[in-house]
């Protein structure tokens, strides 16, 4: 028998290894995505390895490239699923007949339904507030309300989920991360990072949701405690609170000129909406603003804040399969006259509410809703890689009686 050419040999070689790359890179692919879809410590880890392998930029590119083919299957598989709701709506909020001393003469905070954004395109209950109850005091006034809304007519799964605060009897306060943001300012390095709800906070603890981009991601800035983290650019959206416990959210160079009252601040891409206006980049389907080297429109998972016009509202926005577009005119439709976009991907984003974890005993986190990566150790006794805020009743004022 003769012997196999060696350009045979060559092209039989070639026709394996392209055979196994057909075969292995869906494996692979598909791998990945279950890994980071149901392991939420993998989906960084793999992504963070891959930037300093092959790139900020090819990393982008590749996830935006593996979200754009799981929308395509969506809209696919999932083109005849309808809205769907997370939690029962009451017809009607009970009232208590007397929300405690000091309080008695103070009617209970209450917000306006906002309904659905799409009528006939909506789930039961979607922008009803519903009241997010205290297990340890179900009878007291609402602090927070919860509601749904599903934003995008093409996408049944996309979903908003939003969260209300009541920011005059509640204290939102930023915290680093004992990593993120990644600091270079020389006064930083003194600054003790706790990366996890004080213990003295604890007791009055409401939730907690997840903070802004790496810092390689943008470079938006950071104060904590008076100490500056990561310089604030001019035109990132920032969300501040000054020396007398108010909060605002606004482009830096409209509040720069109080930074010296400023005690904590967080800065992320620019303002969605400010002030009712809507950023003219969200009209724009090239502009990567709003997923840091991620387009735009990726659908995908994504975090929002805002407030409303008068500041005294919080609104905190959690979304599933959103564009940028989608999960701001949630935040906008809910009554957000500011808003500004947070953080992106399956892991990161995330609200998480605290209940004992046995009568009398420790508390432990739970999510506002169901499919959102948690730890119930998360922000109040595990240290967080990343920076986060939190929300604390504030003390009571109680008034004289005759």
């Amino acid at each position: 028998m003769g012997s196999t050419p060696p350009k045979a040999k060559r092209k039989g070689r070639r026709r394996r290894v392209l055979t196994t790359l057909l075969v292995a890179v869906p494996v692979v692919v598909v791998g990945l995505w279950l890994a980071v879809h149901h392991i939420p410590w993998l989906g960084p880890l793999i992504a963070n390895t891959l930037r300093a392998v092959v790139g900020t930029d090819n990393v982008a590119k590749l996830e935006d490239f593996v979200y754009g083919v799981e929308d395509r299957f969506n809209r696919w598989y999932r083109k005849d699923d309808k809205p769907k709701a997370y939690w029962d709506v009451p017809a009607e909020e009970a009232k208590p007949a007397d929300a405690g001393a000091g309080d008695s003469a103070a009617p209970e905070w209450q917000l306006t339904d906002v309904g659905p954004i799409h009528e006939k395109w909506s789930a039961p209950g979607d922008g009803k507030w519903v009241k997010i109850k205290d297990p340890r005091r179900p009878d007291e006034p609402a602090f927070m309300y919860k509601t749904l809304l599903h934003p995008d007519k093409n996408r049944s799964w996309a979903e908003v989920f939003v969260v209300a605060v009541d920011l005059e009897r509640t204290r939102l306060q930023a915290m680093p991360g004992y990593r993120e943001p990644f600091s270079l300012e020389k006064e930083s390095k003194a600054l003790a990072r706790k990366a996890r709800v004080p213990d003295e906070d604890h007791e009055e603890l409401l939730g907690a949701f997840n903070g802004g981009f790496m810092t390689e991601h943008g470079y938006f800035g950071m104060k904590y405690d008076g100490t500056t983290l990561v310089k604030p650019r001019e035109t990132a959206c920032t969300m501040a609170q000054l020396d007398d416990g108010t909060v605002t959210l606004a482009t830096w160079k409209k509040i720069a000129v109080s930074e010296p009252k400023i005690t904590w601040f967080r800065q992320m891409p620019g303002c969605m909406y400010e002030d009712q206006k809507i950023h003219p980049g969200l009209a724009d389907p090239e502009t990567r603003l709003w997923g840091a080297t991620l387009d735009g429109e990726t659908v995908i998972r994504r975090s929002a804040i805002g407030v409303d016009a008068t500041r005294k509202v919080l609104y905190v926005g959690i979304s599933n399969h959103t564009t940028a577009k989608a999960i701001a005119d949630g935040m906008r439709h809910a009554g957000a006259v500011t808003v500004g976009q947070l953080d992106v991907n399956w892991s990161y984003p995330k609200f998480v509410l605290f209940e004992p974890k046995e009568p009398g005993g420790p508390r432990k986190a739970v999510p506002l809703a169901s499919g959102f990566e948690f730890d119930e150790d998360e922000y109040i006794r595990k240290r967080s890689l990343r920076d986060f805020f939190y929300l604390v009743r504030k003390p009571r004022v109680v008034t004289a009686q005759n």
